[in-house]
């Protein structure tokens, strides 16, 4: 088992700022306070005994008592959790950890999954889909979903054909859509499979009706390098894989020689079979195990890290609770480094949680779950039907997670009690 450090609460820079200006601070102090000061705990598994015998012995043999040099540790309950314990402390204090791992050859996993804690505090890299370029960390940008297919959950065939889907698409476009997500086989629980050629002949005519009169990057949602190859051709950018590179093997090879970026989720299990009585041990690990491999998987392609993107994949092979946690915990995810793409549009948990509303009538639920997402900063791209309405629910969280104005007090350069 794999060493996994995990963030169960990370302070934000945007959490303290406001304080730092309410002191008056200047802005090299405030600069260098948001450097070192945020607080980190964070979940550490798959520990062998030296490692846990390692940091352990950091915190009690501090030279600084009342000033302590290294994070405070709690080891888990070696009866029942064995490899299991909690870090807590100041992120100056996690950099002396991994500076001190890092002379020890035998806790070099460890001082990596660790600093991946640390680096997983700053947005992911701008990534480019065709001639647009997005930034992270100061608001969530929006996938429109542009279903081909006879038998959508969540739309039932409305957009099923070229004209029909081609005009849908170009109306997410105007209503704000920055991607938008062409597919041609049904993924809902218990759908059956589609020929290579049937999709095909779905979403190519739609991909290029859309190229040809907008230019909001294009996505194709396959899980076939077949299908993956000519949709590239037909002007998509991005691949979205709903099997997170796990059931074609040619797929991550086609993505990268088109030098296309891709998307990769996690599912347990298969479209016919996921909804089956999931099980996990852990989600959050599992769903992190699964990910890892496959962006192993598009980094051995050729495709650079820096192009891929991950998406927890709620509802796919998952129950309420396994969706709700997920989504609690997706700064978990953050481990990765890369941007987080996340669909909870019309979903049937939703419906559950709602007295069991059908898909049409999931608008208000869809809403607040993007919207919580957004104001906790915890999203990078949300995968939607409702666009314009959820691009103001976005506009909304965004300006929320960013408001410094509390008064003169606040602004940089006042002084006052």
């Amino acid at each position: 088992m794999p060493i996994r450090a995990r963030p169960v609460r990370v302070d934000r820079p945007a959490d303290l700022e406001p304080a730092f200006l309410r002191m008056g601070l200047p802005t090299s102090a405030r600069e260098y306070l948001l450097e070192k000061l945020p607080a980190l705990h964070v979940l550490l598994t798959g520990l062998e005994r030296e490692q846990g015998r390692f940091l352990a012995g950091l915190f009690s043999a501090s030279e600084a008592p009342g000033r302590e040099e290294y994070p405070g540790w709690v080891a888990g309950d070696l009866r029942v959790r064995p490899g299991t314990g909690l870090l807590s402390g100041r992120k100056e204090q996690f950099e002396r950890v991994v500076a001190a791992a890092k002379e020890r050859p035998e806790l070099a996993e460890l001082a990596a999954a660790l600093a991946r804690v640390l680096e997983a505090s700053a947005p992911p890299a701008p990534l480019v889909l065709g001639s647009r370029t997005f930034t992270f960390g100061a608001r969530t940008s929006v996938m429109g979903v542009v279903n081909v297919t006879p038998d959508s959950f969540s739309d039932g065939g409305r957009y099923f054909g070229t004209e029909a889907a081609v005009a849908h698409g170009l109306r997410l476009a105007e209503a704000g859509a920055e991607v938008l997500d062409v597919g041609g086989e049904s993924t809902r629980p218990g759908s059956p499979p589609v020929s290579v050629e049937e999709e095909v002949a779905r979403i190519v005519p739609v991909l290029e009706g859309l190229r040809a009169r907008t230019d909001v990057p294009l996505s194709v949602d396959t899980t076939k390098a077949a299908v993956a190859r000519e949709a590239l051709k037909a002007g998509a950018v991005l691949v979205n894989d709903i099997s997170g590179f796990h059931f074609d093997p040619e797929l991550p090879r086609v993505t990268a020689e088109a030098g296309a970026a891709c998307c990769l989720m996690h599912i347990q299990g298969t479209p016919q079979t996921m909804q089956k009585d999931p099980h996990y041990e852990d989600v959050v690990d599992e769903v992190l195990a699964f990910l890892e491999e496959g962006v192993e998987r598009a980094v051995a392609a050729g495709v650079p890290r820096g192009r891929v993107l991950v998406d927890p994949g709620i509802g796919f092979g998952k129950t309420l609770g396994h969706n709700l946690y997920l989504l609690r915990r997706l700064d978990e995810l953050r481990v990765l480094g890369l941007p987080l793409l996340v669909g909870t549009s019309r979903k049937s948990f939703l419906g559950k949680l709602t007295g069991g509303k059908p898909a049409d009538e999931r608008l208000a639920a869809t809403l607040g779950s993007v919207a919580a997402m957004a104001a906790a900063g915890n999203a990078d791209f949300v995968r939607v039907h409702d666009v314009a309405e959820v691009k103001d629910a976005l506009t909304v969280a965004d300006a929320l997670r960013t408001a410094l104005d509390g008064g003169a007090l606040y602004q940089p350069g006042k002084v006052g009690g």
